[in-house]
C-alpha cells in the first residue's frame, strides 16, 4: 500500500510593595500545623537514635534513614526554583495596538521574565477584519511576537474567539518542558451562542505542574453582576480538555482566572468615586466592588485570591487621556445619558487547588489515592504576586491594561529534555547537512514527528526555515541515536546562529532543542549577489 503524503508542518496545525501568597504545600493553617507536627516527629526519632547510638551497624542505619526523611520532608517545603510570570489583561476596545509596549511588558526589568501570559478583549472582530485574521496573524498578535521575539521569547499558543485573544510566550530554554498545550473556548453571548463574551483557555504542563490560564470577557452593566457569577461558572463547569489527570479547569493545580470581568462598583455616587479616586483613597471603594462581594457569598470564587486593589480603577476613560468619562452620550430619544462611572473592571485572580482531605479509613484504592497525593507534595508550587497595578500610559482604549507579575516558586518533576539534538559537523548551504537526535525517554512519538531548523529569534513553533521529517521505518528507542540529513538547497546562504527543535506532533509542542550554533557563509552567497565584495550582506 503507498505510503501517505506527509504535509508541512504548518498545515497539521490549524507597582505594588505588597506580596500575596499562595502555596500548593500550606494552602490552610491545618495543612501547614500537620507539616510541622509530623517534622517535629521526624526529629523526635532522631534524637532517639542519637542517644542509643552505638557502634553497630544498624543503629547507624537508623540514624542514616530517619536524617534522610527529614531532610526530605524539609526539602517538600522549600522549592528550588523561581519562575517570573508577567500577565497583561487589557480590553483593547477594536483599537490598533500601540507603538510601544516596552512598559507595559516591562522588557527591561531584572531578572528577566520566563513567562508572558497576555489576554485581550474586544480585539477588532468586524466580519472583513476577523476573515483576513484568521488568514494571517491579527495586528496585536503581530506587534507583540515583533516586540518579543528578538528578545529570545517564543510564541507557545494562542487561542481566539471573535474579539477575546490570549497568547502565551516562553523564554526559548523553557520550550521543551511546556508540554501537553491545549485550548478552548465557551461562548456566553446571546444564549451561548455569539462569542463576544466568554472565555477563551490555554492548559499546559510547566515542568510537569499543570497551569491554566482563562480569559474572560463577561456580561457588561451594573446590574449583571449574578449573571457575571453564573457565566464564569458555566464556563468552569463546561470548558474540557483531553487529559485524563486534568480533564477540567479546576483539575489543574493552578488556575489564573483573568480578563474584563466586568463587575463594577455599586452604591456609591459619581461625586464620592471620583473624590475618593483623586485622593488615592481606593480601600473606601472596596466594600462596594462587586467582584469583592460575590466573593464573600460563593463558595467556588472564596477558592480564588487577589491581591489588593490599589491602584486607580481602570474603566471607563476618555481615550488617550487619563480622565475619567467626560462624555454626555445620547439616549435613543435623543436625551441626555449617564457616564460611565470609574470600576475595577479588568482584574487578575488565581486559584491554588485545594487539597483532598485524608480518607478516614483507607482501603487499598485510597491509599493509592493517597500515594498520589504525596507525590504531589513532593513537587509543590507557591504562587507569589509581586505587582499588581494599571499602567495609565497608555490611552487607545477607553481601558486601562492590567498588569499582575507573580512569582511561580517550585520544585520541577523534570528537567531533562525528551529528545537530545546535535547537528554533525559544519553546516553550510555548499554541501548536505546532518543531525542526530536520541530519544532520552518513552513518550508518544510518531513518525509524523519532525525537527525544525530555526533561526536565533524566531517567533513561534512554526516559523522555521526548513524542517526535517524524522526516521520513518520504525519508532526508535529508547537511548537509541538516529541520523538524518539535510539537503544543501534547504539551508540558509548567509551567516547566521540558529537552533534545532524536535516537534511532538502527538503532543503539539518542542521537546528537544540543540544547542545554539553557527551556520557559515556559503560560497554561493557572493555569486548569487547576497553579499557585497567586503563581506557585507546588502
Amino acid at each position: 500500500m503507498a505510503e501517505a503524503v506527509k504535509m508541512a508542518p504548518d498545515a497539521l496545525s490549524s507597582l505594588d510593595g505588597l506580596r500575596a501568597r499562595s502555596d500548593s504545600t500550606s494552602s490552610t493553617a491545618s495543612q501547614g500545623s500537620k507539616g510541622k507536627l509530623l517534622l517535629r516527629q521526624r526529629l523526635s526519632q532522631l534524637l532517639m537514635c542519637v542517644e542509643d547510638l552505638s557502634s553497630d551497624d544498624e543503629a547507624n542505619e537508623e540514624v542514616s534513614r530517619t536524617l534522610d526523611e527529614a531532610f526530605q520532608l524539609c526539602g517538600r517545603f522549600s522549592p528550588k526554583d523561581a519562575f517570573r510570570l508577567h500577565m497583561v489583561t487589557w480590553n483593547v476596545a477594536t483599537a490598533e495596538p500601540p507603538r510601544d509596549v516596552i512598559s507595559l511588558l516591562q522588557l527591561d526589568v531584572q531578572p528577566p521574565t520566563d513567562v508572558y501570559v497576555i489576554g485581550l478583549q474586544e480585539v477588532n472582530a468586524a466580519p472583513l477584519r476577523f476573515l483576513s485574521d484568521l488568514l494571517m496573524e491579527d495586528s496585536w498578535s503581530h506587534m507583540l511576537m515583533g516586540t518579543l521575539a528578538p528578545r529570545g521569547y517564543v510564541k507557545v499558543s494562542s487561542v481566539r474567539m471573535q474579539g477575546l485573544l490570549l497568547l502565551v510566550f516562553t523564554k526559548q530554554m523553557h520550550l521543551p518542558f511546556i508540554r501537553d498545550i491545549q485550548t478552548t473556548y465557551t461562548r456566553t453571548g446571546i444564549f451561548g451562542y455569539w462569542g463576544n463574551k466568554g472565555g477563551v483557555s490555554v492548559r499546559f504542563s510547566f515542568y510537569g505542574h499543570m497551569l491554566c490560564f482563562l480569559n474572560c470577557h463577561l456580561a457588561a452593566h451594573m446590574n449583571y453582576a449574578l449573571q457575571r457569577v453564573d457565566e464564569f461558572e458555566y464556563i468552569l463547569d463546561t470548558q474540557d480538555f483531553d487529559f485524563y489527570n486534568t480533564p477540567n479547569i479546576r483539575d489543574h493545580k493552578v488556575v489564573f482566572w483573568f480578563g474584563d470581568l466586568n463587575f463594577r462598583i455599586a452604591d456609591h455616587g459619581m461625586h464620592f468615586l471620583r473624590s475618593s479616586i483623586e485622593s488615592e483613597r481606593y480601600n473606601l471603594l472596596w466594600a462596594k466592588d462587586q467582584l469583592l462581594t460575590m466573593r464573600k457569598k460563593e463558595p467556588f470564587l472564596q477558592e480564588f485570591e487577589e491581591g489588593p486593589l490599589r491602584f486607580k480603577p481602570t474603566y471607563k476613560f476618555d481615550r488617550n487621556s487619563d480622565t475619567y468619562d467626560s462624555s454626555s452620550p445620547k439616549t435613543l430619544l435623543g436625551f441626555t445619558g449617564k457616564k460611565r462611572k470609574p470600576a475595577w473592571t479588568d482584574r487578575i485572580l488565581w486559584r491554588i487547588k485545594p487539597k483532598t482531605p485524608p480518607p478516614e479509613e483507607e482501603d487499598d484504592e485510597k491509599a493509592s489515592t493517597s500515594t498520589a497525593d504525596s507525590h504531589e507534595d513532593e513537587c509543590p508550587i507557591r504562587v507569589l504576586q509581586d505587582i499588581y497595578t494599571c499602567d495609565t500610559s497608555y490611552g487607545v482604549s477607553d481601558h486601562k491594561p492590567v498588569l499582575g507579575v507573580f512569582s511561580l516558586e517550585l520544585r520541577k518533576h523534570y528537567d531533562t529534555a525528551l529528545v537530545r539534538l546535535s547537528p554533525e559537523g559544519q553546516w553550510s548551504a555548499d554541501q548536505d547537512a546532518a543531525l542526530s537526535y536520541t530519544i532520552l525517554e518513552d513518550f508518544m512519538s510518531s513518525t509524523w514527528d519532525w525537527i525544525g531548523l530555526y533561526k536565533i529569534g524566531f517567533k513561534s513553533v512554526l516559523d522555521y526555515i526548513t524542517f526535517v521529517w524524522v526516521k520513518g521505518d520504525d519508532l526508535p528507542e529508547v537511548l537509541e541515536t538516529l541520523q538524518v540529513s539535510l539537503n544543501k538547497d534547504a539551508i540558509p546562504l548567509l551567516r547566521g546562529e540558529y537552533v534545532l527543535g524536535y516537534y511532538s506532533t502527538n503532543m503539539q509542542c518542542i521537546v528537544g532543542l540543540s544547542a545554539n550554533f553557527q551556520i557559515l557563509e556559503s560560497k554561493r552567497a557572493a555569486l548569487e549577489g547576497l553579499v557585497s565584495e567586503n563581506g557585507l550582506k546588502k
